[in-house]
């Protein structure tokens, strides 16, 4: 899980011990961006806003012990993501540097577009065809790039900013954005000039999303206060969570099982949450499990009677989130009326309409 932007500064970084159950050992000078586990041997890679990309081996050494091995970047790093089968991570800085684990001072590969020099903000591996990479930037761009040709594939420029990328673990081809507009688009890479799905309910920023392993359900961070669950063939949030005392969310990450979802936030807590609220763990009795299970079918049923809907759709928010989400709806409707009477009364009548899912996509290079 990455612990992105709320470890303050002169940050320690938690990590787990065979002889302390919780050890504090110092990582970096400075904000800890993000963190990852190698997938071969479970050691643990912290990069920060001190230009160090530093390597752990918490099962293995002393809470005391240094790190066992260090990079030093030329810029403050972003992000972190390692390949699903290669002993080989990607960094985010100005540029993308690829670093072999097995070879701790051989000079990285470094990938970006030719005329880009903006920070990028998160860079992530696809699971499947692990030979690509996706990116996301401050210039609002989304880059692929292939790690068999070294060079960048495309670029894709959205309306605003996006703050994370997520793949999908079981399609090989789609990914989703966490973007500043407060919604979430999903893209097939093949196809950028246009979005494949748009969630839309938050009334903030986006700050992270993440597809469950098995790739159906979405969750997703935002700036203002909330955790939400995605169907991805939905629009609408499936569930909302949020607490009084959480601040603003930063990072969610599912646990390999699709049962919990653990997120960081603003007030430095890490959450641990079911992904299904109503369900609970242990052992039931055979009459217990087949109630559970009819309830269940019934409500499933009957999903399409809007008795059942409305209570099934019912969710408690916040008062700020259900003002915010009413100002907004108010502004949107004002924009989209003040569009079609402007088509209306100009050349713009002549032209085809674009689908909210075009409309995202600003710009596309090759």
């Amino acid at each position: 899980m990455a612990y992105d932007r709320y470890c303050t500064a002169r940050s320690l970084a938690r990590v787990q011990s065979p002889s302390v159950s919780n050890a504090l050992l110092p990582a970096h000078e400075n904000i800890v961006k993000s963190m990852s586990w190698t997938k071969t041997d479970q050691k643990l890679l912290t990069c920060g806003a001190d230009k160090n990309i530093q390597l752990f081996d918490p099962y293995n050494t002393p809470s005391d012990s240094a790190p066992i091995a260090t990079w030093l970047g030329t810029n403050s790093f972003t992000s972190l993501s390692h390949h699903r089968s290669r002993n080989a991570f990607a960094a985010a800085s100005s540029v993308v540097s690829i670093y072999d684990l097995e070879r701790h001072t051989a000079a990285p590969e470094v990938l970006h577009w030719p005329t880009s020099t903006d920070t990028i903000t998160s860079v992530a591996f696809n699971q499947v065809e692990t030979s690509i990479l996706a990116s996301t930037a401050t210039d609002r761009s989304i880059v692929l790039y292939d790690l068999r040709t070294s060079m960048p594939l495309t670029k894709t420029t959205l309306n605003f900013a996006s703050n994370a990328i997520a793949w999908n673990p079981m399609e090989a081809f789609n990914l989703a954005v966490a973007n500043e507009d407060h919604n979430v688009y999903i893209f097939d890479m093949r196809k950028f000039n246009r979005a494949l799905n748009v969630l839309k309910d938050h009334v903030a920023a986006v700050m992270d999303v993440e597809f469950s392993p098995t790739g159906e359900e979405l969750v997703t961070a935002s700036y203002d206060r909330t955790i939400r669950l995605w169907n991805r063939d939905k629009g609408h949030s499936r569930d909302i969570y949020h607490t009084k005392r959480m601040q603003r969310v930063f990072s969610a990450r599912w646990t390999p099982d699709s049962k919990y979802i653990l997120t960081g936030s603003d007030d430095g807590n890490v959450r641990l949450w079911r992904a299904n609220a109503s369900h609970r763990e242990g052992i039931k009795s055979t009459r217990h499990r087949q109630a559970l299970e009819y309830n269940e079918t019934l409500a499933e049923r009957f999903s399409h009677m809007p008795e059942i809907r409305r209570i099934r759709r019912h969710r408690h928010v916040p008062k700020v989130v259900k003002k915010a989400g009413a100002i907004k709806a108010e502004e949107l409707a004002a924009i989209k009326r003040r569009e079609e009477n402007e088509r209306k009364h100009t050349k713009k009548q002549l032209d085809k309409r674009k689908s909210e899912r075009e409309k995202t996509v600003l710009a596309r290079e090759k």
